[in-house]
């Protein structure tokens, strides 16, 4: 991994779609953009910021995730997610996210990221199938 930068930026954003609800998910909630949809937007920015500073077969994966839900936002509104890298320990990034509608900040807080080499991940995913 070439070195990074704290401050490096990624970005993500969607249309809030009726699979992204939580009607989606239970017929009786309401119509309104789902927490794990917006996991998965900070999750993408995240990633966004770090991917650039991958060298040969290495990715950053998800580690841990400590996020707020601060406002709901319908179908048809659009979700940005803004992501800052803030800290590196020698293994682990924590990367700082901001998701927004149209109108507000919908959600903020920290997704965890490290670095994994994608051959000698999926060696270790084969035998461990094995055993």
């Amino acid at each position: 991994m070439k070195t990074v930068l704290m401050g490096e930026r990624g970005e993500a954003e969607q249309v809030v779609k009726f699979e992204h609800t939580l009607t989606a998910h239970h017929p009786q909630l309401p119509p309104v953009y789902s927490t794990p949809d917006m996991i998965r937007l900070m999750e993408t920015a995240a990633f966004h910021a770090l991917h650039p500073f991958c060298e040969g077969d290495e990715i950053t994966v998800g580690t841990a995730i400590n996020v707020e839900h601060r406002a709901a936002s319908g179908i048809g509104a659009k979700v940005r997610v803004e992501a800052v890298v803030e800290s590196f320990d020698g293994k682990f990034y924590t990367v700082r996210v901001f998701a927004r509608d149209d109108i507000r900040e919908i959600g903020r807080g920290t997704v965890g990221r490290a670095v994994v080499s994608v051959g000698k991940f999926m060696d270790k995913i084969k035998k461990e199938s094995r055993e």
